[in-house]
């Protein structure tokens, strides 16, 4: 009875470490660095790694943006806010008198027939001089 019972303790023990093999060898291949998981969790990291630096180049892109819009901004609000003051200063000039229109001689039918006929120009004089002028001169480079 002894016997058997040795022999039924070393088969247990040789199952078991038959077991452990198997399960040693499977948990190698399942860290195997380029086919198993481990692989995958390396390759997963340097993704993250890489994602990391591009979501922080993006950051620092999207702060550079913003300040630069910040300042177009309260650019255009200040040039907004000198033309409304021009446009309200303009309501003081007095209104240019038109000139007077001379009347033209109506002209025999033989030679109206034969020129090109002229289309009257009804609008004002254009005024002479500067129409638009920059002020600021100095933040001409900027933009």
């Amino acid at each position: 009875m002894e016997l058997v019972a040795d022999i039924l303790l070393v088969a247990g023990a040789l199952g078991a470490g038959l077991y452990c093999f198997v399960l040693a060898r499977r948990l190698n291949r399942f860290n195997d660095l380029e086919k198993g998981v481990g692989g995958a969790v390396a390759v997963l990291s340097a993704q993250v790694d890489d994602l990391t630096r591009t979501l922080i180049a993006a950051q620092s892109t999207a702060t550079g943006s913003n300040d630069v819009l910040a300042d177009l901004t309260g650019r255009a609000e200040s040039v907004a806010s000198r033309l409304e003051l021009m446009m309200a200063s303009m309501h003081d000039l007095p209104v240019a008198a038109a000139p007077p229109q001379e009347e033209e001689e109506p002209a025999p039918e033989e030679a109206v027939a034969n020129e090109p006929e002229q289309v009257a120009d009804d609008a004002p004089p254009a005024r002479k001089g500067v129409m638009f002028m920059r002020h600021d001169s100095a933040r001409r480079g900027a933009a």
